[in-house]
C-alpha cells in the first residue's frame, strides 16, 4: 500500500491544479507506459497483441475499486456508449427516473428513446422517495458533475431493491475517491479520464446478472468474442459468456495508460483517497466561509473567481455560472491555501 505522501511523488503538476472533475493528471507510471507504447508504435518495434492485455488488467483493477469481479466488467471508450447499450436493452413502455439535472452522457441515451420509453425526473435529493412500484429504471450520477452533490446511494439502493427497480449509476465523478459498492447496483458506468486519471478513450461498465442478461451486444466485435484471436472472419457469432461480450474493440494506447493509473489508485486505497480529497475540499470550504461538505468537489458563486485563479496560475472550472474546484491525490494544503489567497486577497 502507498500513503498519500508517497503516492504524490508520482505526479508533477507545475502549479495548483483544481480541475480533476474535468480531467485528471496521469501518474508517472501511466505517462511513461503511454510514452513507451507510442515510441514503439512510431518506430515499428512491436506488434499490437500485448497492448490488449492492458484492457483486461484495467478491468480487474476497476473491479477492485468498485467491489465487482472482473468477469462482470465490460470495457468501452466512453460513458455514453456504455449507457446507450443499457438503454437499448430496456423494454418498450418502461418508466425511467432521472435527476432533474444530470450530465447528458447519462440522460440522453434514455431521452433519445422517448418514443418507446417514458422518462421522468425528480430533484436529486428526492430521488429515493420518487422510486415507486411503477419505476422500472432509475439512472443517476453518484456525484453530480456541476456542483459535486453526492447522491443518497444507500437510500436509492434500498428504495430500488424494495420495488425491483433497475439501477444505473454514473460513477465518473466518484470512482476512486468516493466508496461505491458496485454490487448493490445493476450497472455502474464510469469514464476513466477524470478521477481515474487515465487517457481519454477508456470507460467501464460493471453489471449485475440481470443487467448482463438484458443488455444487447449491439457493437459485437472480435474483442468481445469467446476466442478473440480466432474470430476475425467467422460468421458464427460466439461471444464471451461474461461481461466481455459487451466490450468495444480497445483503443490500445489509452488502455496502456489506464492500467498503471488504476494500479496506483488501488495501491493507495479508496478510503485513504476519500479522507484526503474531502479533507482538502473542506479546508477550501472553510476558507470561503462555507459549512463542511461530503464531496471532493466544491461549487461556489464568487464573481470573477475563475479569472482570479487564472491570474495566480491555478486552473479550476466554471459550471452553471459557479466556480467548480476539485481536489485529488496530487493536491496539497498549500494548493488550497494558494487558491484561497487568490480568491480572497
Amino acid at each position: 500500500m502507498l500513503t498519500i505522501d508517497e503516492a504524490r511523488r508520482q505526479w508533477q503538476p507545475d502549479r495548483p491544479y483544481l480541475n480533476t472533475a474535468t480531467f485528471g493528471l496521469p501518474p508517472t507510471p501511466a505517462f511513461d507506459a503511454l510514452e513507451q507504447a507510442l515510441s514503439d508504435w512510431r518506430h515499428g518495434r512491436t506488434s499490437w497483441e500485448h497492448w490488449c492485455d492492458a484492457t483486461d488488467r484495467s478491468r480487474e483493477l476497476f473491479g477492485k475499486l468498485v467491489g465487482v469481479p472482473a468477469e462482470r466488467v465490460a470495457t468501452g471508450a466512453s460513458l455514453s456508449y456504455l449507457v446507450g447499450l443499457l438503454a437499448s436493452g430496456i423494454r418498450d413502455g418502461a418508466s425511467v427516473l432521472v435527476p432533474e439535472t444530470d450530465f447528458t452522457s447519462l440522460t440522453w441515451p434514455f431521452l433519445v428513446q422517448r418514443k418507446r420509453i417514458e422518462v421522468r425526473s425528480a430533484p436529486l435529493e428526492m430521488l429515493a422517495d420518487a422510486i415507486d412500484s411503477e419505476t422500472d429504471v432509475v439512472a443517476f450520477s453518484a456525484v453530480q458533475s456541476a456542483d459535486g452533490s453526492v447522491a443518497d446511494l444507500d437510500g436509492i439502493a434500498a428504495a430500488a431493491a424494495a420495488h425491483g427497480t433497475f439501477t444505473v449509476v454514473d460513477a465518473s465523478q466518484a470512482a476512486s475517491w468516493l466508496p461505491v459498492d458496485g454490487s448493490r447496483f445493476d450497472a455502474v458506468a464510469c469514464a476513466a479520464y477524470k478521477w481515474l486519471m487515465s487517457p481519454r478513450g477508456t470507460a467501464f461498465l460493471a453489471l449485475s446478472d440481470r443487467a448482463l442478461d438484458q443488455t444487447p451486444p449491439t457493437a459485437a466485435n472480435w474483442f468481445a468474442a469467446d476466442d478473440r484471436f480466432g474470430s476475425y472472419y467467422h460468421d458464427d457469432v460466439r461471444l464471451a459468456k461474461d461481461a466481455r461480450r459487451l466490450d468495444l474493440s480497445p483503443a490500445w494506447f489509452s488502455w496502456v495508460g489506464t492500467e498503471p493509473a488504476l494500479q496506483v489508485l488501488c495501491d493507495i486505497g479508496v478510503e485513504a483517497i476519500h479522507g484526503h480529497d474531502v479533507g482538502l475540499a473542506n479546508r477550501f470550504r472553510a476558507g470561503l466561509g462555507l459549512p463542511p461538505g461530503n464531496s471532493a468537489i466544491v461549487s461556489t458563486n464568487l464573481p470573477g473567481a475563475e479569472e482570479r485563479l487564472g491570474r495566480a496560475g491555478i486552473l479550476a472550472a466554471v459550471r452553471g455560472g459557479a466556480l467548480r474546484a476539485s481536489f485529488h491525490v496530487y493536491n496539497t494544503e498549500n494548493d488550497v491555501d494558494a487558491a484561497l489567497s487568490a480568491l480572497l486577497d
